[in-house]
């Protein structure tokens, strides 16, 4: 990464009460410069973690308001923190890996070689953007605000659970979760044998949303479950 010693000219965004919290997923050494870097720059709290393990593990703790996320960083992918804008890292020659990020709601990508103020910058156009109030996938929809789903003009209203477990599937519309993936970000604890806890709910979600309509909720037996658009 390239430092610039030009102040930002932007000031900080900031939480109620104290500075914006950002994680940085990198490998060593880039993860140590951008964490010295965003604090010096924009007096963030910046925290680092050096894989998608360790990421989940901070977000739980204290979750962030913005990610920095490496890339082409080994097991990257499988880095989802909802409801968390994500800055990606990348490469011109691997320019999709950022293109995939957005698809996946990142929410904003930078190409290597970078400057900090780049960096700082668009983290600062990240942390800006009203937080994304409604989640569309066909003709199912999701106000985070009053935690109500509507399918074909129909509301559904829903547990705490069933909410944070529609949102997760929704925010992933295609993409196969698995059993362990969903207990870790939903319930927030290992696979162990508590499998039938997902099964459980899965089949709440079904009866609400699936019921009498074409299913958007599937099951790919031995990998764990989608939800997408109806045929």
């Amino acid at each position: 990464m390239h430092t610039s010693s030009a102040n930002v000219s932007a000031q900080p965004v900031r939480r109620p009460g104290g500075a914006a919290d950002i994680l940085v997923v990198a490998g060593e050494p880039a993860l140590t410069r951008l964490r010295s870097t965003l604090a010096r720059q924009a007096s963030w709290r910046v925290r680092g973690a050096y894989d998608g393990g360790a990421a989940a593990r901070a977000a739980r703790c204290a979750r962030p308001d913005a990610v920095v996320l490496d890339a082409t960083m080994p097991g990257a992918a499988d880095v989802r923190l909802p409801g968390v804008p994500v800055l990606y890292l990348t490469t011109t020659d691997r320019l999709d890996e950022g293109l995939a990020g957005l698809r996946a709601g990142a929410g904003d990508y930078v190409t290597k070689p970078f400057t900090a103020e780049e960096v700082v910058l668009r983290l600062h156009g990240l942390l800006r953007r009203p937080p994304a109030l409604r989640l569309v996938v066909g003709d199912l929809t999701l106000d985070q605000r009053t935690r109500r789903a509507r399918r074909d003009g129909v509301d559904i209203r829903l547990s705490p659970t069933e909410y944070e477990l529609l949102r997760l599937l929704m925010r992933s519309p295609g993409r196969v979760l698995s059993k362990a993936h969903i207990l870790d970000r939903v319930w927030s604890y290992d696979f162990g044998g508590r499998a039938n806890v997902v099964e459980l709910y899965i089949s709440y979600l079904r009866r609400k949303i699936d019921a009498r309509r074409e299913p958007m909720i599937h099951t790919v037996r031995g990998v764990g479950y989608t939800l997408r658009p109806a045929a």
